[in-house]
């Protein structure tokens, strides 16, 4: 699996988010993209995943050398963000078993143990929407790094975490972020210091 970015430029109206950035990331790669706040990290994490369109340049997905659809991209991707919810009607037994239908979980791991390394064993069968901040977002982490993909959108991993789960995220990257393409968007260094590449965004207005 590889993305590849040329010249790739996103505004909105007169606002350039960012410009003509180009760039390789290929499976067991890892990428930090940092700014002050409100620089369009988030931004740029959506147009790399197909949420939003670019607009110019291009993002190419490609396996084994072929362009992949990007109509199918979201296959190929999971992504952890504190904008995204997660459905709270449902138990956390319920979730895992409803998100597996459209991911395979990664080498066959069960919903059992993925509820054991979230540490939320004692509330599986609790609805979501009672879940802390905290757990929602060892869930999200969970979601994405327990899915069978090549690539991983991080959006402020840590964030709503305490001591004890910064350790546990660190450690979770890596036991499972291992030969795939992870992107990180921070501007913490405790959540990106494992990645080989890192990007400013300023740097391409």
């Amino acid at each position: 699996m590889k993305i590849h970015l040329e010249e790739a430029s996103k505004r909105f109206q007169y606002e350039w988010i960012f410009r003509n950035l180009s760039l390789d990331l290929s499976q067991g790669n890892s990428l930090a993209i940092t700014g002050s706040n409100g620089s369009g990290k988030s931004t740029l994490l959506k147009c790399l995943s197909g949420a939003i369109p670019i607009t110019s340049g291009k993002i190419d997905y490609l396996l084994d050398g072929k362009l992949i659809s990007e109509t199918d991209w979201f296959s190929y991707l999971t992504i952890s963000a504190p904008y995204m919810e997660v459905p709270e009607e449902f138990s956390l037994e319920e979730l895992l078993n409803f998100h597996f239908k459209f991911k395979k979980p990664l080498n066959g791991i069960s919903s059992k143990e993925i509820i054991e390394q979230l540490y939320l064993t004692q509330h599986a069968a609790k609805p979501v929407g009672q879940f802390s901040s905290g757990m929602k977002q060892r869930l999200k982490l969970g979601l994405a790094l327990f899915s069978d993909v090549p690539l991983i959108f991080l959006d402020e991993p840590t964030s709503n975490l305490d001591r004890k789960g910064i350790d546990w995220y660190q450690e979770m990257i890596k036991l499972y972020g291992k030969n795939r393409i992870l992107v990180i968007c921070s501007n913490e260094p405790r959540e990106y210091e494992f990645c080989e590449q890192k990007i400013v965004l300023e740097d391409f207005k």
